[in-house]
């Protein structure tokens, strides 16, 4: 246990920060899958925009790594670019 009141004080807003990464991350998570479930490229190419939003900002707040962002949103642009009209 920390003993020091600024380390007591980063415990406490590290916690904080791990609960709305975890929400965040979760959230994009359930979008990328709803996305990929899609079989309608209209839809489809409507959701996409804000996937990509999701997952960049995941990125630029680094829950997860840039270049993992990259490749989510390359796989994600091609799937929907395979869909039949």
């Amino acid at each position: 246990m920390a003993n020091h009141k600024s380390a007591k004080k980063r415990i406490r807003s590290n916690n904080a920060k791990r609960l709305r990464n975890r929400y965040y991350a979760k959230t994009t998570r359930t979008a990328i899958k709803k996305l990929r479930a899609e079989q309608d490229k209209a839809v489809a190419e409507e959701k996409l925009p804000s996937v990509f939003s999701l997952v960049d900002r995941l990125a630029r707040k680094s829950v997860i790594h840039k270049n993992k962002a990259a490749n989510l949103k390359s796989k994600l642009a091609r799937h929907v670019n395979t869909l039949q009209q």
